[in-house]
């Protein structure tokens, strides 16, 4: 049977290399192979700064501290997210607001984030879902309208362009990830990323205790710094990202050309003026498919296709969030996602067979 996993990091030779050369030099902290990255992938983005932290959550905690970020202040935010999302703005013992998502792109919806907005708002924090950019010309108004903060999650969006431009370019500040899952990965790592000199150097002192300069601290601070080990994989991967971007999308045309044909199954959506990354390759099961989303994906796991559901409770109906007394029957455009949701593998490693193998598997099931 085949065995076609949901998500595959891959590390070649060049990566192990990098990684032995560190190991021998005995620099293995923080150091010059973090510095270069944080260049090299600021350069990649079109930024000023980049500040390498231990991982995606921290660099989302470290820029919403840098913004100032305070209890009693209310950051708008999506449900349909991975928790670290909104937990970030707990940290800083603020209130995470949750707008509905586009039933269609599963990102924020600029419409009903207008509406969440109150005296007590600061920010607004973007997710780029699955590899989709949001709507950053809508989010770039209102935030330039309301005085608000504008917060990039890219944390699934390497590489990733909305009108040529890549996020993490459009807000105030952005966090990323580089877990080993993401389209890019340091084994664990994070990196904000800013165009803001005074930010940026705010982020780099409460990644490291606060320090101006050795043993001299200003700030409350923490010890979130990256190894030389997790800056030089990164590096080597970075040079990669754009080429496994690509296959990401061909891998996805693949797919969309065959689940288009088969009723009750409906492909991503992406929007004619950006550049998606398929971080996840994510369809929606339809009421109308012969089995359900659960179903489909036991019976594909049966055939070694590896499927996720991102995410099987939107944050609000989270027993943490329930527990704090959020409102349950807000955005249903979110609540239905995550009862139809399922990924299908899409990642570099996925061959133009597998693709046919998963798509022929999925109109088996449809009879």
């Amino acid at each position: 049977m085949r065995n076609i996993p949901i998500a595959k990091p891959l590390i070649g030779d060049e990566e192990i290399n990098a990684v032995v050369e560190v190991l021998k030099s005995g620099m293995l902290a923080h150091g010059e192979e973090v510095e270069a990255f944080e260049r090299e992938f600021a350069e990649y983005l079109g930024a000023k700064h980049g500040v390498a932290v231990a991982n995606g959550t921290a660099a989302l905690d470290v820029a919403l501290k840098a913004l100032g970020i305070k209890d009693g202040d209310e950051v708008i935010t999506t449900p349909f997210t991975f928790i670290a999302t909104a937990s970030s703005i707990l940290f800083q013992r603020a209130k995470p607001v949750f707008a509905d998502i586009d039933p269609k792109t599963f990102n924020l919806d600029p419409n009903d984030v207008l509406e969440k907005i109150t005296d007590k708002t600061k920010a607004i924090l973007v997710v780029h879902l699955y590899g989709q950019p949001a709507d950053m010309k809508a989010f770039k108004e209102i935030a330039e309208d309301h005085g608000l903060y504008l917060v990039e999650d890219c944390a699934q969006a390497h590489g990733a362009e909305y009108n040529g431009q890549r996020v993490g370019t459009f807000g105030d500040i952005a966090a990323f990830s580089f877990y080993p899952t993401k389209n890019m990965t340091t084994g664990e790592g994070g990196m904000v990323v800013t165009n803001d000199n005074e930010l940026a150097e705010r982020a780099r002192l409460i990644r490291s205790h606060g320090q101006k300069e050795r043993y001299y601290h200003v700030t409350l601070g923490y010890n979130l710094r990256m190894t030389n080990i997790a800056g030089a994989l990164g590096r080597v991967q970075l040079k990669k990202l754009d080429e496994w971007n690509e296959e990401r999308r061909r891998n996805a045309e693949g797919l969309t050309k065959g689940i288009s044909k088969i009723n009750g199954l409906t492909p991503p959506y992406f929007s004619p003026n950006v550049k998606h990354v398929y971080h996840q390759y994510t369809i929606k099961v339809g009421g109308e498919f012969p089995l359900s989303r659960n179903e489909l994906a036991q019976k594909l796991r049966e055939r070694g296709i590896g499927t996720g559901i991102y995410y099987p409770l939107p944050l609000h109906h989270q027993p943490l969030f329930r527990e704090l007394g959020y409102e349950q029957d807000c955005c249903p455009n979110a609540i239905e996602a995550s009862r139809r949701v399922l990924s299908l593998p899409v990642h570099p490693a996925v061959s133009e067979d597998n693709i046919n193998y998963i798509v022929s598997a999925l109109e088996e099931l449809s009879r």
